[in-house]
């Protein structure tokens, strides 16, 4: 385990950054971390995508599962330990709360087409894929006591059914509604919801949280025969990738290991057992599928082991 340690520090500072958090568990105040952390908001890649997302709501969303889209590298950042105050953020938090839906939940550009029971034009609105998104974000960078903030994850807490949480579209999106049963829950739905629920401290521990992690589970019990809104927990489901961006193991893993609800669970622990097979024997993760739209990043290749999932893996491990 040191030599997996070593390895990661001698990574790009973001990791070392966040292997001193979430591995070496040290303070926020330590002289290292402190020092990792601002060679972070130093290293051009980082600036570049601040730069970017300062351009919100940039390009129109016509697919969830763009990885390439600013809510997806808005959660990046994020995730890496990116927060409000830092250089060039309070500017994208602004345009973001700028877009405030009467519901609460933020709005982000978007066009859904006529064949799926939008408008198709480009408008304003939100999804229950696209909303628990961008306040993730917004309270993993310090808004999660916002008003603001806390009014719409209330909003969308609500939503939530026995089984997880729905399709869910804002009114301006019409009869939009992805190809499922209403009935059924929406797994990537399900996955940002309890993500978001989990940083806001109100809901920690919470009936919501319990519904959407065992709703989670649950759809890992059935993967065989049960694919609600064609959502798939198979073979690509299982395969390494990073950033988290969509419904993948990583992903899954990650949330659930967050709330500690679950963690002596017979179904977590065969999604963890998966995981843990797939590590080298010098304990190190190989991405098995890749975004192409970060490709430039070190995780962007599926050749050689990378230390973003590995650290993704052990952190989860470790929890």
């Amino acid at each position: 385990m040191h030599e997996i340690i070593d390895w990661l520090l001698e990574g790009p500072s973001w990791i070392e950054y966040r292997t001193r958090l979430d591995l070496l568990s040290q303070d926020e105040e330590e002289e290292d971390v402190v020092e990792s952390r601002m060679k972070m908001l130093n290293l051009s890649e980082i600036k570049s995508l601040i730069a970017e997302l300062q351009d919100w709501p940039g390009s129109v969303l016509t697919s969830h599962k763009n990885a390439g889209h600013l809510i997806h590298k808005l959660t990046f950042l994020a995730d890496l330990g990116i927060r409000k105050n830092d250089p060039g953020v309070e500017e994208i938090i602004e345009k973001i709360l700028e877009h405030r839906s009467s519901q609460g939940p933020f709005e982000v550009l978007m066009n859904i087409p006529v064949k799926f029971g939008g408008l198709g034009t480009d408008q304003f609105a939100w999804a229950l894929c696209d909303a628990p998104v961008v306040l993730y974000s917004l309270a993993r960078m310090g808004l999660q006591e916002d008003a603001r903030v806390l009014g719409a994850a209330e909003y969308l807490a609500k939503l939530i059914r026995d089984n997880g949480w729905p399709c869910v579209a804002s009114p301006e999106l019409g009869s939009f509604r992805g190809p499922g049963r209403r009935e059924d829950p929406c797994p990537y739905a399900t996955l940002v919801m309890t993500k978001l629920l989990l940083e806001i401290p109100e809901f920690l521990g919470s009936t919501e949280v319990e519904l959407g992690v065992e709703s989670l589970l649950s759809l890992w019990e059935r993967r065989r025969d049960y694919h609600p809104y064609i959502f798939y927990m198979g073979t690509d489901f299982c395969k390494l990738k990073s950033p988290e961006i969509w419904f993948d193991i990583l992903h899954v893993l990650d949330v659930v290991s967050r709330s500690s609800l679950k963690s002596d669970d017979r179904r977590f622990s065969e999604m963890k057992d998966i995981v843990a097979t797939k590590q080298t024997p010098s304990g190190r993760f190989i991405p098995e599928s890749i975004w192409m739209a970060w490709k430039g990043w070190e995780f962007g290749q599926k050749k050689e082991p990378s230390r973003w999932p590995t650290l993704q893996a052990l952190k989860i491990l470790k929890r």
